[in-house]
């Protein structure tokens, strides 16, 4: 208990009391149990159930070892021009060698192709599929391979 306490301080005093950091450091956790990307449970608008999550996303990025929230104002990310190099980078950085990108439940999110080059440059497989589409076909591929994606649950 006194090291939990001890911790608490020094998370405090440092100024890591922001709750973006207990988000970040439970994906750094769940990241250093494995190398596996996570399933995807349940898909619906608005709506991403997660394995190992206990919060539903709105949108997620997922990758080899975790998922987190994916907030588009991080990269100036907007349903167009859409995805930008920056989220993917992300995916990469965390080891996919795979990526599906979600276009939304009504495809109005857009994937330019300054990303999709990006992405073959690197020789790395891309999928661009609608949602409920790129979900099924996420899950498929982490059976087998490093693979990270981008949901949109909405439009």
């Amino acid at each position: 208990m006194s090291e939990a306490k001890d911790l608490w301080s020094i998370l405090f005093v440092t100024g890591y009391n922001d709750p973006r950091f207990f988000a970040s450091r439970r994906m750094t956790t769940a990241m250093e149990s494995s190398d596996r990307s996570p399933r995807i449970n349940h898909v619906s608008w608005g709506r991403l159930e997660v394995e190992g999550e206990a919060e539903p996303y709105k949108d997620a990025k997922l990758f080899p070892g975790g998922s987190r929230q994916w907030n588009w104002r991080e990269t100036g990310t907007s349903h167009r021009p859409g995805i930008q190099i920056a989220d993917v980078q992300e995916l990469l950085d965390h080891g996919a060698k795979a990526v599906v990108l979600s276009r939304g439940m009504a495809e109005c999110l857009h994937v330019p192709r300054e990303t999709l080059d990006f992405l073959t440059e690197r020789q790395i497989d891309v999928h661009v599929l609608p949602t409920k589409e790129a979900v099924a076909l996420y899950n498929k591929l982490a059976e087998t391979e490093a693979v990270g994606g981008l949901l949109h649950t909405t439009c």
